[in-house]
């Protein structure tokens, strides 16, 4: 009996710390969607696209991670939420775009490693804001590096530069 009662509890625990970083990531994106567009209450609506295109495109955009936000039906922004690789491990991220298509703003939400930190100051995030989906992001000219955190750096930049020119596909096909 006192096995049986073991393995549950093993079980439960080990479920929990399956459910949780969802939970976290969520809670999140979502804290992240308020401070950006200053609301409280918003609709995510996932934004569809077809396996044709998503075949095309740099990012993954197909695993609920595009989102059109609103506000009591006004369209307020756009949200992709995404992961790239760090030295070892990935991190979540999110880009935050106005109604436009212009980074509002991007930020690391779930960051595994003791290195490379410094991706996730609001300092170096910056730089992405008011880029466009006809910007080109290159990591060491138009993006600064940073030292200590080439990898992560790099990867984000890449990451939201794929983000940029994967919006960039949709938009010539008419599906944003």
């Amino acid at each position: 009996m006192m096995k049986k009662l073991a393995i549950l509890l093993i079980l439960l625990i080990s479920y929990a710390f399956a459910v949780m970083p969802q939970n976290e990531l969520q809670q999140k994106f979502e804290k992240a969607i308020r401070g950006t567009y200053n609301v409280e209450n918003f609709n995510l609506d996932e934004i569809k696209v077809s396996s044709e295109i998503v075949e095309q495109l740099s990012v993954e955009m197909n695993e609920g991670n595009l989102f059109k936000i609103s506000q009591e039906k006004n369209l307020i922004g756009y949200a992709y939420l995404g992961t790239a690789p760090s030295k070892k491990k990935e991190f979540e991220y999110v880009v935050l775009f106005d109604e436009n298509f212009i980074i509002k703003k991007s930020k690391v939400l779930i960051y595994r490693e003791n290195y490379g930190l410094q991706i996730g100051t609001q300092r170096w995030l910056k730089q992405f804001i008011g880029m466009t989906p006809k910007d080109n992001i290159v990591y060491g000219e138009n993006i600064a590096a940073i030292s200590g955190a080439t990898i992560s750096a790099s990867s984000m930049a890449r990451a939201v530069n794929d983000v940029l020119q994967s919006v960039n596909l949709l938009q010539q096909n008419n599906i944003l």
